[in-house]
């Protein structure tokens, strides 16, 4: 992300934040509004969604650069494209059935 960050100098951070869902489980979120869309995405925000169950990250959504947006589940790693709102609509159900 350092590198987006350095070519976004205006770059602001709207969210970082931890939620403890169990005792064994937390999801992380960090979001930037960035002036200039990284690279692979079609808009202004860089982001990580993450959760972590019993210390080891089990799902991902992020975008980076050349990659764009994508999703890791386990070993898989897969594009995505998406809306902001349809991102954590996306992270939510997969959190939920990764869950259940």
């Amino acid at each position: 992300m350092g590198d987006v960050i350095k070519n976004n100098k205006e770059a602001v951070l709207i969210e970082k934040s931890r939620t403890v869902v169990s005792d064994t489980a937390f999801f992380e979120t960090i979001l930037w509004h960035v002036p200039i869309p990284v690279p692979g995405s079609n808009h202004h925000f860089k982001y990580r969604l993450a959760l972590i169950v019993n210390g080891e990250c089990v799902m991902r959504y992020d975008n980076e650069r050349g990659k764009g947006d994508h999703r890791h589940l386990g070993y898989i790693e897969e594009p995505i494209v998406t809306t902001l709102e349809a991102l954590f609509d996306a992270f939510q159900a997969d959190m939920e059935r990764i869950l259940a």
